[in-house]
């Protein structure tokens, strides 16, 4: 019997198939970003970066340092490896020449983005896996990276459901005109209450999702509305999971932006929580008459030395992937977060992944599960207000 952590040698001679149901089961296949090409994005309705001091002040843009990429890639290869070792297959996208202009009949974009984040746009849900819309034009062609992967799952496994959400147009009507000179001005109560009110960057113009704004618990799926998930594209995700409990919540977020530092599976009875981005309290109130531990994060470690170019934040401390129900990898200058895990009996596998943040995220984000043992559950047997 493979024990947890443990899985066979020889990974490549288990046959393909796609099976996740939440984010702590045992991991047997994944998906690994490389940093290959990956730009600093140009301006447009969706996003602008700024970085002045680093030598992308608002408005340029272009490929991101050679010496960075290549230390991304390093520490992205040394954790596939990693990953490997321990009977995981990993497959890799197929990245692209982001550094050049793209369109469709309604925009022009000068350049795309990269494919360092695959969590960004995949979601496998049991035997499914679903491209997410993505809110960003840059990001609009990201799909191709992942389709030799798709595809050959699809040949192999006569089970998987591969299914895309509906290809937005992501015209002007989509965006709000001026967001975000005008966001910025704003305190940070009046910033609150737009995302409570759910007043951000997108119109409800048409569906609108990144696939990182889920989080996973068997039969219950939780869609964080943000910078790049509209309402739209909540109820799109209600439907299309019409077997699941899918439900829409926010936090205390300024910057929303992905839920996978804010609101973290660990295992069946265990999340882990933000402090700084307090989950509202109807939806903690759910997961403690449901028998859940709610954990707070401790603080992350010092970013004195963060990396230049990065927009993450630095609660991406608990960006972490679970390899199993007992075992987390956690970026290992995260000393204080894996102590505070390992005093509730985690095994803690520390990566090196600091260099990757300004390509996208961290190891939750550079990772999408293909297949974990296990099945579809109810973990939320209890009612509670809207949930």
């Amino acid at each position: 019997m493979t024990e947890y952590g443990t899985a066979a040698a020889d990974p490549a001679t288990r046959p393909l198939k796609v099976n996740s149901w939440n984010g702590w089961d045992p991991l047997r296949h994944v998906v690994v970003g490389r940093a290959d090409n990956t730009v600093v994005q140009a301006p447009e309705p969706a996003v602008q970066r700024d970085f002045p001091d680093d030598g992308y002040p608002l408005g340029t843009y272009g490929p991101m340092p050679a010496d960075m990429t290549a230390e991304a890639n390093e520490q992205l290869d040394n954790f596939a490896e990693l990953l490997r070792r321990r009977g995981i297959r990993v497959d890799r996208p197929t990245p692209l020449d982001f550094n050049r202009q793209v369109g469709t009949p309604d925009w022009t974009q000068e350049t795309m983005s990269g494919c360092m984040p695959p969590r960004d746009l995949l979601l496998t849900v049991g035997s499914e896996i679903l491209e997410a819309t993505m809110s960003y034009r840059s990001r609009w062609f990201e799909y191709l990276c992942y389709r030799p992967i798709l595809q050959r799952l699809f040949d192999a496994d006569e089970n998987m459901r591969w299914e895309a959400a509906p290809k937005p147009r992501l015209t002007d009507a989509s965006y709000k005109p001026g967001f975000w000179d005008t966001y910025h001005t704003l305190g940070t109560e009046e910033q609150l209450a737009r995302v409570r009110d759910y007043d951000l960057a997108l119109t409800e113009a048409e569906p609108l999702f990144d696939a990182a704004d889920i989080a996973r618990f068997g039969k219950d799926l939780f869609v964080q509305l943000s910078f790049v998930t509209n309402r739209s594209g909540y109820r799109w995700l209600k439907r299309h999971f019409s077997d699941f409990r899918v439900h829409a919540v926010t936090s205390t977020n300024t910057h929303p932006l992905h839920i996978d530092a804010t609101w973290v599976p660990l295992r069946p009875g265990l999340v882990l929580h933000c402090g700084e981005r307090l989950a509202d309290a109807e939806l903690m109130e759910f997961f403690r008459r449901n028998d859940w531990e709610i954990i707070e994060a401790v603080q992350p470690a010092s970013w004195e030395h963060q990396p230049r170019l990065s927009y993450c934040s630095p609660w991406l401390a608990g960006n972490m992937l679970n390899l199993d129900p007992n075992t987390l990898c956690i970026e290992e200058k995260e000393v204080p977060l894996a102590d505070q895990l390992s005093s509730y009996g985690f095994e803690i596998v520390p990566v090196p992944f600091r260099a990757v943040g300004p390509f996208g995220g961290g190891l939750h984000c550079a990772t999408v599960d293909i297949e974990r043992d296990g099945t579809l559950e109810d973990y939320f047997p209890h009612r509670y207000g809207r949930y």
